[in-house]
């Protein structure tokens, strides 16, 4: 569910109010009790992903370097920088 912003013209009291897009908006402010309660259009409505599984580079346009298919040369030395069968 959306969360919108609400301001009243009257007193200046703000809130953010979860509501279904379906619901009606309020009038009525809770601190006031007048009908001069106004829903207020941010730009803050940027699609989040949250929770496990979901990561900011999960869609983004860069790809990721691609890992070289070049084997490792082998740390003791003894191959001359070739590729070590025995290194894995």
């Amino acid at each position: 569910m959306p969360t919108y912003q609400y301001r009243c013209t009257n007193c200046g009291n703000e809130l953010e109010i979860v509501q279904k897009m379906s619901d009606k908006s309020l009038t009525l402010c809770p601190k006031c009790q007048k009908e001069t309660f106004e829903r207020v259009i941010t730009a803050e409505g940027g699609f989040v992903l949250k929770g496990s599984g979901f990561y900011k580079t999960d869609y983004s346009n860069s790809k990721p370097a691609a890992a070289s298919a070049a084997p490792a040369p082998c740390s003791t030395g003894a191959c001359s920088g070739k590729s070590c069968p025995l290194a894995s």
